[in-house]
Parts: structure tokens; C-alpha cells; sequence
């Protein structure tokens, strides 16, 4: 006996497709405008914005692609593809934030004297972009949103300390600042997806999502009246936003439709503050074993 409920009211997409615009277009402008001001900080910004923009797009991609309806070949739909892009983004990502930290360390050592005048410009022109678009992606809940906030919330800081290292290096001649606050902010926003990456990682091998408590569900489930015991019962994600859950529970061998209808109902109720894609309650009597036992 199964349930379905299905939610409509997803705005990633187009979230989404807006930050990709944002940050492709500032990424042409970074490019430029580290090539004017003869900043190696800016093109390796550029170079890591550039990164991003692929990520998003693909992501923009995959995520309007996971909207499609369910099909012979993939019967759950194709949310799972929305949960492909975080991981490839999270990667891409990493991979970007090392190759950061590895131009930035030798500059400790021989540091580069960009035009602080220009870097200004350019960062107060980066914050304002890509602070729009880590806007547009605040509050996603899917993994795919997530993890691309982080990816524009790293250009934010990154610009914010640019910003400050610039401001500084205008009336100082300190030109190190650079690399060491390029290093710093690198190393807490790669903590951080590290962090989304193990998470997506788990939700992939169909671990029941972190904000949920299974062991309070079981019980709610195993104390509702007229339901002896409950087993099989599996919750997973789809894409880290909805949710899917299945269960047997054993009831009386005289129970009546009645009764098993309002002990689906308690089902449900048990589940009401979770977003699921799909339930299904599998009823059975205590006289009749069930069929996925050994």
C-alpha cells in the first residue's frame, strides 16, 4: 500500500541559471581587469572564477535536467542528477581551492606590487556580483544550492579581502597581505566543503539524511495504537532536499480496513515534519510472515 506526494514549489533552477550569468560575466571582467592593473592575485581569481562558472553551469544544467518526470529506466525520477552536480562541483571546487594555495605560497616569499588603485575598483566590483548571486542561492535546501553558495560565498570573501589588502596597500607597502589573506580564506572555505562534500557523499550511499531522527520515527511508529511491531523501514534522500521512506508494520489478524487506515494516518503523521517524495507503508497481518524475511 503505498502514498505519494509530490512538491512542485522549487526555484533552484532559476536561482541557479542567474548566479551562472553573474559570475560568467564577471569573470570576463576580472580577466581584463587583472591584466590593467597587472595583478597575479586577480588572474588566479580569474582563473578560479572561471572554474566556477563551469560549475555552475553545469550545475544549472544538471539541476533544470533532475526536473524531469520519472521514466522506465530511472522510476524515482531524476533528482539523484541534481546530487551529481554537488559532488562534481565540490570537487571541481577543491581541486580549484589547492591550486590556489599552491600559487599563493610562493608569493609569501617574492610577493608581487600589483596596482593597488585598480585591485580596489575590481574588488568593490566583485563583491557587489557576486554578493547578488550567493544571494539568489541563500537559503537552497537541495546539496546542489549548498554547495554552490560556497563556491560564491569564497569569491565574496576573497574579493572582501582583496578589498581590505588593496585599501591597505595604498597607503603601505606591504604587498605579502595578499597571499596571506588569499591563503587564509581558502583554507577555512575548503574546511567547509569538505564538510558538504562528505555530506553528499553519504546522502549518495543512501545514508538517511543528518537532520533526521530514524530511531524517534520507529518509535512514534511502533507505539501508534494497533500496530504490534514494524520493521524494513528504510529512509533516504533523493537529493538532499526530498526525501523517500518505506516501512512494514505488523497489525492484528482481525484488524479492518478502518483500523489499518487510521494507523496509516499515524504513519504519515510520524513523518509530517520530514519532505518526502515518496511513502510507502507496507501492512501486514502478525499471522501472515512477511515475504522479505529469511
Amino acid at each position: 500500500m503505498s502514498h505519494h506526494h509530490h512538491h512542485h514549489g522549487d526555484t533552484s533552477t532559476g536561482n541557479i541559471k542567474t548566479a551562472f550569468f553573474l559570475n560568467f560575466v564577471f569573470t570576463i571582467i576580472e580577466i581584463i581587469g587583472g591584466l590593467l592593473t597587472n595583478s597575479m592575485a586577480i588572474l588566479s581569481d580569474a582563473l578560479h572564477d572561471l572554474g566556477d562558472s563551469l560549475s555552475l553551469g553545469l550545475a544549472w544544467f544538471l539541476q533544470k535536467f533532475s526536473k524531469k518526470g520519472t521514466s522506465e529506466s530511472f522510476s524515482f525520477g531524476y533528482r539523484r542528477f541534481s546530487l551529481l552536480a554537488a559532488l562534481i562541483n565540490s570537487i571541481v571546487l577543491i581541486v580549484g581551492s589547492v591550486f590556489i594555495i599552491t600559487e599563493a605560497v610562493p608569493r609569501l616569499l617574492n610577493p608581487p606590487e600589483p596596482h593597488a588603485g585598480g585591485m580596489l575598483a575590481v574588488a568593490v566590483l566583485g563583491i557587489i556580483i557576486n554578493g547578488a548571486a550567493v544571494f539568489r542561492l541563500k537559503g537552497g535546501d537541495s546539496m546542489n544550492q549548498k554547495v554552490l553558495s560556497w563556491h560564491l560565498l569564497e569569491d565574496v570573501l576573497g574579493w572582501a579581502a582583496v578589498l581590505f589588502v588593496s585599501i591597505l596597500m595604498l597607503f603601505f607597502d606591504l604587498p605579502v597581505l595578499d597571499p596571506l589573506a588569499s591563503i587564509g580564506i581558502t583554507i577555512f572555505i575548503l574546511y567547509n566543503v569538505i564538510k558538504n562534500l562528505v555530506q553528499t557523499m553519504k546522502l549518495f550511499l543512501e545514508a538517511v539524511p543528518a537532520d533526521v531522527d530514524l530511531k524517534r520515527i520507529i518509535k512514534e511508529i511502533n507505539e501508534l495504537p494497533g500496530v504490534l511491531s514494524s520493521h524494513h523501514t528504510h529512509l533516504w534522500s533523493l537529493d538532499g532536499e526530498n526525501h523517500a521512506f518505506s516501512t512494514h508494520v505488523v497489525v492484528a489478524g482481525d484488524a479492518g480496513k478502518q483500523d489499518i487506515c487510521t494507523i496509516k494516518d499515524g504513519v504519515k503523521g510520524a513523518l509530517k515534519s520530514i519532505q518526502l517524495e515518496h511513502v510507502t507503508i507496507e501492512v501486514e497481518y502478525e499471522d501472515d510472515p512477511c515475504g522479505l524475511d529469511p
